[in-house]
């Protein structure tokens, strides 16, 4: 029975935390706020008006719906007789376990021709399993490769559209922001190959896990870290991005925000008292008695008790 509950708050936990993630990326999708981040990391509209920006991103940005691997991201439909390649965004049940993009949306240019992809990733820190720097390599190039049949045909390489790939990694030591891009050194001669430099773009956002200071140096990092932070309040959240941001609060975003806040607080919870219970197992296994167990854990000895005789079995 002890095991089954273990299992049962284990999944609840999990559940949780894949809500949060879908939520943190439906605020992060939501066009005000990619403008925000636009206006910081797209050199065609810095120094602009997030609001002023908002017009130019294109239709509605694809949420965890495309897939990221090789012959996926792409798919072929008929209309009128004609074959037509898009962006693949079936039912993420489909193809259920595939890596899929958070957030890639359309931007128009101010020449009202041309157009960038943009991609914005979220992530809660920084992986230890791989660098995470060539995961975005990995990620830019897919999205460049992807545009074949889709937004350039044959071998029209001059049609190939610009790809930002945005990463925003939280709990980092420091904030900070980088630049990474192609470069040309002439080793030798001098010559002026034709062609893009400017195609891939990657953008590596980290936010340390205090809120930074409301000036311009921080101001991106500021509102994300509104946005992804555990800690802050519904209250505070929204008074942040309303009255600093002057970013209007409809229902929708009051909602999301709500529920990422409710969610948040059941994640750190359950991390409380998985916490606590080894604490109080550990505490038990050395020898202590329920009288030192509870005294010190700041519980009753019928806690304690309770405690380990539910997570004993499991360890034993």
């Amino acid at each position: 029975m002890a095991v089954d509950t273990e299992i049962k708050n284990a999944v609840s936990a999990t559940n949780q935390e894949a809500q949060y993630d879908e939520k943190a990326k439906r605020l992060l999708g939501n066009k005000i706020i990619l403008a925000h981040i636009l206006v910081k990391t797209v050199d065609e509209f810095q120094g602009m008006n997030p609001k002023d920006v908002v017009p130019y991103i294109e239709g509605n940005p694809f949420i965890s719906v495309v897939p990221v691997e090789q012959g996926l991201t792409n798919t072929v439909k008929e209309k009128d007789g004609q074959r037509i390649v898009g962006m693949n965004t079936e039912n993420a049940e489909i193809n259920e376990g595939l890596v899929r993009f958070d957030i890639v949306f359309y931007v128009r240019m101010k020449d009202g021709v041309s157009q960038v992809i943009v991609n914005l990733e979220a992530q809660k820190d920084e992986p230890s399993s791989y660098h995470i720097l060539n995961r975005a390599v990995f990620y830019v190039s897919r999205l460049i490769s992807s545009q074949k049949e889709r937004d350039f045909v044959k071998t029209n390489y001059n049609d190939i559209k610009r790809v930002f790939s945005i990463w925003v990694c939280m709990g980092m030591d420091e904030n900070s922001m980088a630049y990474i891009h192609l470069a040309k050194d002439d080793m030798l001669g001098s010559y002026q190959w034709k062609g893009g430099l400017d195609l891939l773009n990657i953008v590596m956002i980290g936010i340390a896990n205090e809120l930074p200071k409301h000036d311009e140096k921080y101001e991106l990092h500021r509102l994300l870290s509104t946005i992804l932070s555990m800690e802050l309040s519904v209250s505070e959240k929204l008074g942040i991005m309303e009255n600093e941001y002057q970013i209007s609060v409809d229902d929708e975003l009051r909602k999301d925000v709500s529920v990422m806040c409710n969610l948040s607080q059941g994640i750190k919870e359950f991390a409380t008292d998985e916490a606590n219970a080894k604490f109080i197992l550990s505490m038990y296994r050395k020898g202590y008695s329920l009288e030192q167990i509870a005294d010190v854990a700041e519980k009753s000895i019928a806690e304690v008790e309770a405690i380990i005789k539910k997570r004993e079995p499991v360890l034993a």
